[in-house]
């Protein structure tokens, strides 16, 4: 902020500085920009304090205003983001809501909106960052301000490639080269952001490859970055750090800002750590340290309190890890980065800013699992399976365990106006999402950049709440599962839990019972690989098993095998944490033997002996409420008639759910979604039985009425209450894989939306089949009182069934279904009640005859 501006706002606005109050605010801020040091910035802030009571006419607003701008300004030049971000967000605020503009010509893009963008992506909040932009880029095109136009395609397009999205950096890109009025920086900017792309893309692999590919008119082919990004993609260190060190000096000679400094350092000691030069790696790591905190001892780890969010950080104490000698080191440093990465999360609100995040801390986390598993290996101390298995939970669906724990403080409670107001504004944030969503779809510019600010308004509103619930509930950010309570509950199911992390190089195994601990290590290698990939495919069609059912049997043990399942059989109840590509293997067809038969009825299913369900995480799975039994369901049935998407065995699916339940069913034009929706409330089993979507990378997972879709993210802006959801559909648990979250299905959003126990399917399912499996699932159900049990019985009923022919019983047709949820044991009925009494009456009658007879012997002799 040029301090400058101060007398161009007294010659403009003279008059309106009249008033004492407008006066003494622009005299604050122009003492604090005379003279920017911590003791006037001090007598700044408590200026301001005494200020903000006293605001009422819109000059005094205005000048509130650039005290604000200034005030951010300069909290960001002393490296904290969190609070400059804070003071623009307030100076938006106050520009806004006094609607300044219709009495002031301002430019808030320049002054709020740009450094705001920028602030956003330097704190790794790329939705924000990303509405921002776009909506100074809609103001300037509305404006036909050219100038803002230009940088906020220029800010977009690095935005864009920063995260990975490097086709709509390259649209836009393209597209802002298509600009009038471009100077020869901002096209050379546009320009190289294009050929990044396509280098990423793999479009080029050399520089003779520019000209044509790039279809713009000829520049300096032979730049530094180019050469840099060409010799890294093609893993020609060398030559990339020869390219690197003249940036370097260019860049000191162009006095580049201290942070691009320090991340160019980083480069530098990420290619002396491939080229197996350490020392060099560790120097440049610690002059880029000297970057972000100076003045700092740098013999050791920097202490947390000089940290500040800022990914750069991020990337210094990952690389110090590997350069560690012993694993206590290592984890320290990992720690940091950890640290670094809450730190920058801790204020995003969106999901889809926090899964960005999420992939970079998976690949951390398996780093630390390694070294951990590493150390067992060495000492035996399962203190060391306590940690990694930590590591591997922090992973584990943490989006939607943050919402579940959200919830489950309102629970507790529910009078609390912060966590009210909370729910409130998350709803409001979900719905405005898939608004968004829809919008940018249709293409819808205006509604586009209107709900845009609409989310930015709610997420200013919710990091404030979200602070002020942190400091007042510190206990609700633990999302972490304890192995003692764990055990404690294994014991009360008298199960076993398994827990897998996909990892990049290595799967790990976590085997917890009421007693154990243990930690397995699988390599993940091409066989790995191919037997997960081959397992999967079985499933795509009905007739791939009996066409080779050799193979698959074969197959089938083989996966038991690597995945180590065998170490789960001496438990008759497993849950399992399932993870990656582990999401879509149906755990109840593996083989527990190899086998001959073709006879699908006697194959040594591992549903035959053991009874298994899964969840997102062991917290999930922990915090499970118990499973209240109840058989009042709405049943929800469009049925499809006269379509090509007609579900013929839908309605004897309805009539089996009504002989063994007290159902209601919203059939044909009457299974509407609002309807449906509205109604399951005042049930406590809702019952789906329709089509269902995986969705595409564009389109989220959904849900069929007969009216219209229900997608994955209206789940997310809805409060459900029921005790069971079936979902009797296609695909509903499958889809998107996101590291760190898991598969972004409907079970996912139901999750999300309250439901602990939930029955779903994984492939496209024959309606006869799943008919017969429905049937007798709530047969079962009404038995046992159990879902969990239930789903077992009904899977092996399937089949034992006399009446099914074997091509059916192919594990294609019945082993879809999976359970997540309460492992409720089975209660007995009344009749299996007079059944135990009986026995129980005969036992006691016949010791009464053996005392009887004993005393009779003992009187004859």
């Amino acid at each position: 902020m040029k301090h400058s501006l101060i007398i161009f706002f007294f010659l403009i606005f003279g008059s309106c500085f009249s008033q004492d109050l407008e006066e003494a605010i622009y005299v604050a801020t122009e003492a604090f920009n005379a003279n920017r040091n911590p003791e006037t910035f001090s007598k700044l802030l408590n200026k301001e304090t005494d200020f903000k009571p006293q605001l009422k006419t819109k000059d005094h607003y205005f000048a509130y205003l650039f005290l604000l701008v200034n005030k951010a300004n300069h909290l960001d030049n002393i490296n904290q983001q969190t609070k400059a971000i804070a003071a623009y967000e307030a100076a938006l605020d106050v520009y806004n809501q006094q609607e300044l503009n219709k009495v002031y010509t301002y430019n808030i893009t320049e002054y709020c909106l740009k450094p705001l963008g920028i602030l956003y992506n330097k704190v790794g909040d790329y939705t924000n960052a990303e509405n921002t932009i776009k909506h100074y880029l809609f103001l300037a095109e509305k404006q036909k301000d050219n100038p803002n136009k230009i940088s906020g395609t220029i800010n977009l397009a690095q935005l864009y490639y920063t995260i990975g999205k490097f086709e709509s950096a390259n649209t836009v890109a393209k597209n802002g080269l298509n600009t009038n009025g471009l100077t020869a920086s901002q096209k050379q900017k546009l320009i190289q952001i294009n050929v990044n792309c396509q280098i990423a893309l793999n479009l080029i692999s050399s520089t003779e490859d520019i000209p044509t590919k790039n279809n713009v008119e000829a520049y300096n082919l032979n730049t530094l970055e180019t050469d840099y990004n060409l010799a890294i993609k093609t893993k020609k260190h060398k030559q990339a750090l020869q390219h690197l060190n003249k940036i370097i000096s260019k860049a000191y000679n162009n006095t580049t800002s201290s942070r691009m400094l320090a991340k160019l350092h980083v480069k530098k000691a990420q290619l002396h750590y491939k080229l197996d030069q350490s020392e060099a790696s560790l120097t440049e790591l610690k002059g880029a340290l000297k970057f972000l905190i100076p003045n700092q001892d740098y013999n050791g780890l920097p202490k947390k309190e000089t940290l500040y969010p800022e990914n750069t950080f991020i990337d210094i104490f990952d690389l110090l890890a590997v350069l560690q000698p012993n694993h206590n080191n290592a984890l320290a440093c990992y720690d940091l980065s950890f640290y670094i990465s809450n730190l920058l999360t801790s204020t995003l609100t969106s999901q889809e800013a926090k899964l960005i995040h999420l992939s970079a801390n998976r690949k951390r986390s398996e780093s630390c699992i390694n070294l951990l598993f590493d150390a067992f290996q060495t000492t035996s101390n399962t203190t060391y399976i306590e940690l990694a298995f930590n590591y591997a939970e922090k992973n584990k669906g943490a989006i939607l365990k943050e919402m579940v724990g959200k919830k489950t403080l309102l629970e507790r409670y529910p009078e609390d106006s912060l966590l009210i107001q909370e729910g409130y504004f998350l709803k409001q944030q979900a719905r405005l999402t898939n608004t968004l969503i829809k919008a940018q779809y249709q293409k819808n510019g205006v509604q586009t950049d209107t709900v845009s600010q609409a989310l930015t308004i709610v997420s200013r509103t919710l990091k404030q709440l979200q602070e002020n619930i942190n400091n007042k509930y510190p206990e609700s950010r633990d999302t972490s599962a304890s192995i003692q309570q764990l055990q404690s509950k294994l014991k009360q199911d008298n199960a076993l839990l398994v827990e897998y992390f996909y990892g990049e190089t290595d799967v790990f195994q976590f085997i917890i019972s009421d007693k154990t601990v243990a930690l397995n290590k699988i390599k993940k290698d091409s066989v790995f690989d191919q037997s997960i990939a081959k397992y999967i495919d079985y499933y795509n069609n009905s007739s791939a098993i009996n066409n080779n059912i050799p193979n698959f049997t074969a197959d089938a043990f083989n996966l038991y095998q690597l995945l180590q399942f065998d170490t789960t059989s001496v438990s008759k109840n497993v849950i399992i944490i399932t993870d990656g590509f582990l999401n879509f293997i149906p755990f109840e067809s593996l083989l527990s033997q190899k086998t001959n038969t073709t006879s699908y009825s006697k194959m040594p299913f591992v549903a035959n002996t053991q009874t298994l369900a899964y969840n997102t995480s062991a917290l999930l799975y922990l915090n499970t409420s118990d499973f209240k039994y109840t058989d009042s369901v709405l049943g929800v049935f469009p049925v499809f008639e006269n379509s090509n998407a007609t579900l013929t065995y839908s309605l004897n699916e309805a009539e089996s759910i009504d002989k063994q339940t007290n159902a209601k069913f919203l059939m044909h034009q009457a299974a509407t979604k609002n309807d449906a929706l509205q109604q399951a409330k005042n049930y406590g089993v809702l019952h789906l039985s329709t089509h269902a979507s995986s969705g595409t990378f564009n389109i989220p997972a959904n849900i069929d009425f007969i009216d219209q879709k229900l997608f994955l993210n209206d789940l997310y802006s809805l409060d459900l209450n029921n005790q069971l959801v079936v979902l009797s559909a296609c695909e509903t648990g499958i889809g998107r894989l996101t590291k760190g979250e898991g598969s972004m299905n409907l079970v996912r959003g139901f999750q999300y939306a309250g439901i602990e126990n939930i029955l779903f399917s994984l492939w496209k399912i024959n309606d006869l089949s799943t008919s017969k499996l429905m049937a007798s699932f709530y047969k079962n159900y009404n038995t046992t009182k159990s879902p969990f049990a239930a789903n077992h019985l009904s899977k092996l009923d399937y089949l034992n069934d006399p009446s099914i022919s074997n091509v059916k019983k192919s594990p294609y047709y019945w082993s879809a279904f999976m359970y997540y949820g309460h492992l409720t044991p089975i209660t007995p009925t009344s009749k299996t009640k007079y059944i135990l009494f009986t026995f129980i009456g005969l036992g006691i009658t016949l010791l009464l005859w053996i005392i009887i007879r004993r005393r009779k012997n003992g009187q004859h002799t």
